[in-house]
């Protein structure tokens, strides 16, 4: 019999890990040691080695950053986005191939991506212009940056792909942050990506809405309709952990002071007291969501040598250089400045 706990594990949020797969190619062919890493993680070998095993969002986030550190690559998730034939991602490519014009082929992509990734949920919005809107399900959003940018690499790729064109975005925008990179993003998209912003998104222009599919077969996606129906609702369903949700609702809040609980249960759609009791059901509280949140934001921002430590202050929502340069040291026993010139050394 399962134990509750067994239980809360399996429906955690679950992807079919064919990330994590590439980014493992790409360690074992740099003969990085990798069973130490998996081991960080909570993976065995045959769970990475077995195409079929679905593995947990957050191990697969987890494992990224890993393989980032150990490649030395912080932009793997983009690098990794450009290396698989599209075609591999299977019945979700197929599905959306099959389509007759590029808005059907990305609301096809829409229904159906939690197939492949029950963590991240994908919006369509027609609007003054095409809008493909990430969010994440059970899973962190600050934890992640591999993912999501392989998420919108191949999207852009297989826009291309589905209409033999060269597709651009009229805007590629990722909440989190980062350094002098931005010329690859804007070879790659076609357009300058912004980091730091309120949403995870990539739009394009209305006239992306007829753009012609060019393997469209309505007999083959009516088929491939059917089968992915049947998928989703055979899929058990997921759910993450409360404080995941708390944790996505407070960073955009951060800089801006407003992350106060009143205003997270706001935005979730609960009474404070409601809010308050769903914390306690896990052995939580809003001040201590709010703590490890700001350490663990902390740490990844100090790592980015362009972000002045008062920038870094203003982030996480401290007025004063003096209040971040106390907490910080209270939770690592160091200064930022410290850990800084630790880091560049």
């Amino acid at each position: 019999m399962h134990s509750p706990d067994a239980n809360r594990l399996e429906t955690l949020p679950s992807a079919t890990g064919g990330i994590a797969r590439l980014a493992y190619a790409q360690l074992k062919e740099s003969g990085v040691e990798l069973e130490p890493l998996l081991k960080k993680i909570g993976l065995t070998l045959h769970q990475i080695e077995d195409p079929g095993a679905r593995l947990r969002v957050r191990d697969q986030i987890r494992f990224l950053n890993l393989a980032a550190g150990a490649l030395k690559d912080h932009l793997l998730g983009f690098h990794l986005a450009q290396l698989p034939d599209v075609r591999e991602i299977g019945l979700l490519y197929y599905v959306s191939a099959s389509s007759e014009m590029l808005s059907e082929a990305l609301r096809r992509l829409t229904r159906y991506s939690s197939i492949v990734n029950e963590g991240i949920s994908l919006k369509y919005i027609d609007g003054a212009d095409i809008c493909m809107r990430f969010a994440y399900v059970g899973v962190g959003r600050h934890t992640d940056q591999h993912q999501i940018e392989f998420w919108m690499a191949l999207l852009v790729r297989t826009c291309r792909q589905l209409t033999g064109l060269r597709v651009v975005p009229t805007r590629v925008r990722l909440t989190h942050l980062r350094d002098n990179t931005r010329f690859e993003f804007a070879e790659f998209f076609g357009c300058d990506a912004e980091f730091g912003a309120t949403v995870d998104e990539v739009a394009f222009a209305p006239s992306a809405k007829q753009m012609p599919i060019v393997s469209a077969d309505p007999y083959l996606n009516k088929l491939l309709v059917t089968y992915c129906e049947e998928a989703l609702s055979s899929r058990p369903k997921s759910s993450g952990s409360f404080r995941s949700s708390v944790e996505n609702a407070i960073v955009p809040l951060l800089p801006h002071g407003k992350a106060r609980a009143g205003e997270i249960a706001r935005r979730l759609g609960l009474s404070q007291r409601t809010f308050g009791r769903r914390l306690s059901l896990e052995g939580l509280t809003f001040s201590r969501i709010l703590e490890g949140l700001r350490s663990d934001l902390a740490e990844r921002y100090l790592a980015d040598g362009d972000l002045s430590i008062s920038q870094i202050a203003w982030l996480l929502g401290y007025q004063e250089v003096s209040a971040l340069t106390h907490a910080f040291k209270r939770w690592t026993g160091k200064t930022p400045r410290e850990v800084r010139s630790q880091t560049a050394a």
